[in-house]
């Protein structure tokens, strides 16, 4: 049987007066350090609708072929890379990784 592809979700929140900021990192600056990994297919980033009391306002989801794959870019240069340029950034403060959790699919339907 084949592996089955595997999610990442983050889960972030930021300080409102550096969330343009804070976009603007994530989109052209971390996104594409993280994507230099050859195992990660693609990020899919989210916005909250409606700010919800307890609910992070941003997911970001980075789909990998299969567990061996995501837990590749795991210990690998490019992910400590991203990482170490993530905190020299926000060393500050302003933003958090408020929950990472990987799921592997069971089923996809396609229209």
């Amino acid at each position: 049987m084949d592996a089955a592809p595997v999610i990442h979700i983050a889960a972030t929140e930021c300080a409102p007066e550096v969330e343009a900021k804070f976009n603007r990192w994530y989109n052209e600056v971390h996104v594409p350090m993280s994507l230099k990994f050859e195992g990660m297919k693609g990020v899919t980033r989210y916005r909250l609708i409606t700010r919800t009391e307890g609910h992070p306002r941003y997911l970001s989801i980075c789909s990998f072929e299969s567990k061996a794959a995501f837990d590749a870019y795991e210990a690998s240069p490019e992910r400590a890379a991203a990482f170490e340029e993530m905190s020299r950034a926000w060393q500050s403060g302003g933003f958090e990784i408020k929950w990472r959790l990987q799921y592997e699919m069971i089923k996809a339907w396609r229209k």
